[in-house]
Formats: structure tokens, sequence, C-alpha cells
């Protein structure tokens, strides 16, 4: 088999099989096939899309490119929930822990933050100490013990879509939803889970700004998933304005303790769409056979304390001190300069977008614009206000975190144009718009 020969019949819209795929990827993980002509083929399935079969044909042979977890010695409902990406959420954080304390496993693997989307795994490195490079074996041994681990991709993870994942941005293909659906869905098939539960956001703050393009996404996601055999749904979740308060990395970590600490009225969104979220995984893993039992089985749990401690046990296991949820001042310390970032006029706050703020957060340093960038994991925004609230001139809006002041100065002259104040107050929005199953 020849690759060159792959990349014609592609171009020619024909059907690729199973074992043409295997070698594309089993060649893209190898490097025994040089980049000019795994970008040429990403071209060619950019211009003649895949099909669905073709698209789930490629998420097997991508994610059995290296290991697959494996649980079989965990005798319960392994799920796992993954997140196009917006701005303030850090929903996993509390996911993973919440859902782990029904009784059901959570292998959860993680990406970085790139642009204005923050990542879970930087994150979570804002707690010192806390390793999210860990090897198989002691995944394996947390989840028997734990039932939830949050870790980084391991080399020998579907390592085809690494390299096919970054060769889609060199080559002008990134935007092909086949591909999308590929990168995405090879690295959850991996964990070895039976349930997924995909959050695709819309709005200025998510990969898919289009409503449209985010339920096209939802679809083919669902579609590709279950072709795969796993139980799959889809919530289309809003990402116009920030989730919770939150922007950045240590400061998204104490929001996350403090909303399992029981304060929900902290962040009311980020605490719904976590109640949400965490019900349509046990619905999906067959755990609860229905949506207000779960939310409420899991409100109790953040209730009696057992969410957070779950979350500090797990912090515990993988290097952290577990004292940070007990005293998250005390460990996620900000930036060591800030800025009040005041109303200008009486009113409402009617609208902040979530791109201009995530972009803003970035200018601070909570974010990075390349792989290479370094993280100032104390940068950030923390929302005193957030839209329909009320606000009094001269009223703080918002601390923007920083370490350096031209940082500081950039991150705020960009956050002034995120925020409209109006003079009624708005109507509220819906978090979840709709569900695909």
């Amino acid at each position: 088999m020849r690759m060159l020969d792959l990349i014609i019949k592609k171009r020619n819209k024909k059907l690729l099989s199973a074992e043409e795929f295997n070698f594309i990827a089993q060649a893209a993980a190898k490097g025994s096939v040089p980049d000019y002509q795994l970008s040429a083929f990403l071209m060619a399935c950019f211009l003649n899309p895949l099909t669905d079969k073709e698209t789930a044909l490629l998420t097997k042979a991508m994610a059995q490119s290296g290991a697959r977890l494996e649980f079989k010695d965990i005798k319960l409902p392994k799920v796992d929930k993954h997140s196009t990406g917006g701005v303030g959420d850090g929903l996993s954080l509390a996911l993973a822990p919440l859902v782990a304390c029904a009784g059901v496993a959570v292998p959860m693997m993680s990406g970085r933050g790139l642009g204005h989307t923050g990542g879970t795994l930087d994150k979570l490195e804002a707690m010192k100490g806390f390793k999210i490079r860990i090897p198989t074996a002691s995944i394996y041994s947390q989840m028997k013990k734990l039932g939830v681990c949050m870790f980084g991709q391991t080399q020998d993870l579907a390592p085809a879509d690494r390299k096919l994942y970054s060769l889609r941005d060199a080559s002008g293909s990134v935007e092909s939803r086949p591909l999308i659906v590929a990168s995405i869905l090879s690295k959850k098939y991996a964990e070895g889970v039976d349930s997924l539960l995909m959050d695709v956001k819309y709005g200025s703050g998510a990969f898919m700004q289009k409503l449209a393009d985010s339920q096209k996404l939802a679809k083919a996601l669902v579609a590709t998933a279950k072709l795969l055999g796993l139980n799959c749904r889809a919530l289309i979740t809003y990402m116009d304005q920030p989730l919770g308060r939150a922007i950045g990395n240590a400061n998204e970590i104490y929001q996350t303790i403090e909303i399992l600490k029981g304060k929900k009225h902290l962040a009311p969104d980020f605490y719904e769409l976590l109640i949400e979220e965490g019900a349509h995984m046990l619905v999906i893993s067959g755990k609860e056979k229905n949506l207000e039992k779960a939310r409420a089985l899991l409100e109790g749990y953040i209730e009696d304390g057992s969410a957070l401690e779950k979350f500090r046990q797990m912090v515990k296991l993988q290097g952290g001190n577990p004292d940070v949820a007990d005293h998250p001042e005390k460990h996620l310390k900000n930036a060591k300069l800030k800025l009040e970032f005041k109303a200008d006029k009486k009113g409402y706050i009617g609208f902040i977008d979530a791109k201009t703020a995530g972009v803003a957060g970035v200018l601070l340093g909570a974010g990075r614009n390349t792989m290479e960038d370094k993280i100032d994991y104390g940068a950030g925004i923390w929302l005193t206000k957030k839209a329909g609230e009320a606000v009094k001139k001269g009223e703080v809006i918002a601390v923007l975190y920083a370490s350096d002041e031209k940082r500081l100065a950039d991150g705020a002259e960009l956050f002034a144009q995120a925020v409209k104040i109006t003079a009624n107050k708005p109507k509220p929005y819906k978090l979840v718009h709709s569900i695909i199953k």
C-alpha cells in the first residue's frame, strides 16, 4: 500500500476502507511517511469530506494507532465529557469528581488551552504539585481506588491524532468537520469509556460561533460516536458570554472549590450547567433513569460534602496538596498586580462578550497564543458583576490580575471593549439551547 495512491483515491472522491485508514493512522503515528503527504491527504479530505462511515473508520484507526486504556477490572459504567471549549469553562474541574460520587468511573483525558479558550490541564497545574502526566499503571490504580482521574494525553494514546492535529493547522484543513470529529473522538475512544457527553458551545467565545455550525458538529459527533459503540449525546450550550465569574487558571480552581463547598449563588450559571451536564452523564451511563432524580442526587453530593471530598482525594493522589480544598486562598494566589475595572455609568450589565474577555485574559498572561507560551497561573479576571446585575457609577465590575504593568494595561484596555452597560435589565439567556441524541 502506498500513501500516494490513497491521496489520489480521496482526491478523486472515492471511499477509503478500514485497512486504508489503518495504514494512514499507523503512518502518522510512526512517522513512516513524510509530513507533506499526510498534509496532502488532509487537504483531500477537506475538499472531499469523509462520509459518516469513513469518519468512524478514521476515528477508530487513530484511536488504535497506539495503546487504549482498558478498565475491565472496574465493574462500573465508564463515562466522560468533552467540551469544545469556551471562556470561563472550567466545568470539568468540578464535574469529574462530582459525577464519580454517584458510582460511575470518570477517566477524563483533557488538553491545554490555546488562544482565548482555557485548558483543563493548565487549570489543574495551577495547584502546585498536581501531576497531569501520569503513567498508565497509575491511572488504573487511581481509577480503582477513587473512580476518577484527570490527566493529559500520554505518548502512547492516539499518537496519530497528535501528528494529524498539528498538520491540520499547517495545511489549512482545520475547519473540516469530519477531521474535527475524528480528532475529538479518537482520544475519547482511546480512554476506554462506554458513554460520552459532548458539550458543544456556540457564540462569540466558542470554536463554532454560529448556532447552525455547532448543531452540525454535535450531530456529527453523536452519529460517529454511536458508530463506534459509545452511548453519546450532545448539549448545545451558550458561550456568547463567559461562564461563571472566573477567567484564568488559579481563580477557576478557586471558583470550582467554592461551588463544591455548596456556594451555588457565587456563580449560578456555572452551578446550573454543572448539575445539568452531570445529570446527563449519569443517564447516558445507565446509572440513573431520569434527569430529575440525577440532578437531585448530584446536588445532594455537593450539600453533604462528598463532592469536595472526592476532589480533595483526587488532588492528593495526583501529587497536589489536599489542603487546597479547605483553604484555597492559601494555595491559589492571584498575580501581584491588580486593577479594579469600574462602571462609568449607572445601569445594568447588559452584556460581556466572551471572546473579547477571553483574549483580554490572554493579554494578562492567563492564556497562550502558541503552545510554547508560558502560563501565568495567577493572571486572569474575576467578574464581580455578571449580565443582568445592577451597577452604580464607580462600582467595580471586574478585578483584573497580571504580573507586569504592560500586560495589566493591555488586558484592561481590551476588557473595556467586552463590557456593555445598558439602561434596561437584559433578558436572561438560556444556557442549554438543545439536546442532540
